[in-house]
């Protein structure tokens, strides 16, 4: 592809954008929040029937707790030709009813309303960057495999499988997140989470009358808590963070359990086995007391991989004939881009620059859905950037 080519692009998706936005509007009304099943529904069949228009081959998994996932493909493809994976998610953090008190409203070249920003543009930008080419008849060097999951801001347990599977036969992937700050910084790097229960067993006591007899389980804990927020390395990108605590039964009675819950957030794979080998390894000041471990990193670190630096790079001189100069960032939350960077080459943060995830103040700038509608479409575009042997089997 070349720059006129590519302004070429850009001016018919210019003539789209109040169709584009349209369905913005559509999208964000259909409130969804990950943990109403349900409410899934009417909005995948907007996405499947819009897939459908463009004569893709769609196919709706129903989760067991959440909406599950939609997947589509084109319907007539070469089997041959090598897979790019788009990867998005239409779950958001607000309950139904949550319009009422954050109305959809555009104002100042803003457009505000819960899962705007995080993620329902990214999803208009998938549609109306395909339909572009489609249109235009522009022959993708790579097929597009696409997947929409509805769980993925409560960690993708029911999606994860797919969404690795898909990673694993495509050439590289396009995550559709927001991006991040004012710039619109493309996400090269994420931190990998981690999730740990302590729970302290010790023994009760009534607190006036017998308290040596007792083991108090909440003293202990504290004791634990400041081990875990010694393991702090704020050089390395390590956080720990005591983020609930719950125990003891009554005020005059020596706490005979206690608990706590631990989010980790680490760089890079190696940070992540050796402070989970260090929580896990945490020991009981005396032995009449258990200490009981469970959890793990659930999502690995993005890492800056030689292959995610090929995408990256490639990814700046395709914007580049769209006149635009994109700047990274690494973000200290996780996506499904996490999954795919073990397997594949990742680009996220790929959706409309905006501001306020999940917060009441959530919009994206309208002018920035036409720009990053462009560059996902330029993307697309771009030949093969890794070698066969590069991709997981």
């Amino acid at each position: 592809m070349n720059a006129s080519q590519a302004q070429y692009i850009f001016a018919f998706l210019k003539e789209q954008q109040s169709s584009m936005e349209d369905l913005l509007i559509q999208l964000v009304a259909l409130e969804s929040p990950s943990n109403n099943k349900a409410s899934q529904d009417a909005l995948f069949k907007v996405l499947k029937d819009q897939f459908n228009q463009l004569n893709y081959y769609t196919f709706r998994f129903s989760g067991k707790s959440t909406g599950g996932f939609l997947y589509a493909r084109p319907v007539n493809r070469d089997k041959k030709k090598k897979k790019q994976f788009l990867l998005g998610h239409c779950d958001t953090v607000w309950a139904i009813d949550t319009l009422e008190k954050m109305p959809i409203a555009k104002h100042n070249g803003k457009m505000t309303g819960p899962g705007v920003f995080d993620m329902k543009a990214g999803l208009v930008q998938m549609l109306f960057a395909l339909k572009s080419l489609h249109q235009l008849q522009f022959n993708l060097p790579l097929t597009p495999i696409l997947l929409i999951n509805s769980d993925e801001e409560i960690g993708s347990a029911e999606s994860h499988h797919m969404i690795e599977r898909l990673a694993r036969i495509s050439n590289r992937a396009y995550v559709l997140e927001p991006p991040l700050g004012p710039k619109g910084k493309l996400k090269t790097a994420r931190k990998g989470i981690g999730r740990f229960t302590i729970t302290v067993v010790g023994k009760a006591a009534h607190a006036g009358l017998d308290p040596d007899s007792g083991i108090n389980a909440i003293v202990e804990l504290s004791r634990i808590v400041q081990q875990l927020y010694a393991m702090n390395d704020p050089v390395r990108g390590i956080t720990v963070n005591v983020g609930m605590i719950q125990g003891g039964v009554s005020p005059n009675v020596v706490a005979p359990q206690s608990s706590a819950v631990i989010d980790v957030r680490v760089a890079s794979e190696a940070d992540g086995k050796r402070i989970t080998k260090q929580i896990l390894g945490l020991k009981p000041s005396a032995p009449e007391v258990q200490v009981l471990i469970e959890g793990g990193i659930g999502r690995p670190p993005m890492e800056r991989t030689a292959r995610n630096r090929a995408l990256w790079k490639a990814a700046q001189e395709q914007a580049g004939l769209l006149g635009m100069e994109l700047d990274e960032a690494s973000a200290g939350g996780g996506s499904d881009g996490n999954t795919t960077s073990l397997y594949t080459a990742t680009l996220d943060g790929l959706g409309t620059t905006g501001d306020g995830a999940h917060a009441l103040h959530e919009h994206i700038l309208t002018d920035q859905l036409l720009e990053r509608t462009a560059l996902l479409s330029v993307l697309l575009m771009a030949d093969e950037l890794i070698s066969e042997k590069e991709v997981v089997k």
